[in-house]
């Protein structure tokens, strides 16, 4: 799911230039350690952070922004 996420976050370049931005990562980082938790963490969190960016990307993964969300907080990870 948080890969998903992460490839709906990327799909748009402002919101990618945001996510490298709040997470302090660099698309080299990204490529390298995209399997990693931290990263799936810091997609979460990044989603977390904006509610607009929620709703999409559960639309976007065809789920409820309101179980996505539960997801975010680690209620279901």
């Amino acid at each position: 799911m948080a890969l998903e996420a992460l490839g709906w976050i990327l799909s748009d370049p402002a919101r990618a230039h945001r996510f490298l931005d709040v997470t302090g990562l660099t698309p080299d980082l990204l490529r390298q350690a995209v399997g990693d938790g931290s990263v799936h963490m810091a997609v979460m969190d990044f989603l977390r952070a904006h509610e607009p960016d929620l709703i999409a990307a559960a639309a976007h993964i065809g789920m409820a922004p309101e179980q996505l969300a539960t997801v975010c907080r680690g209620e279901e990870w």
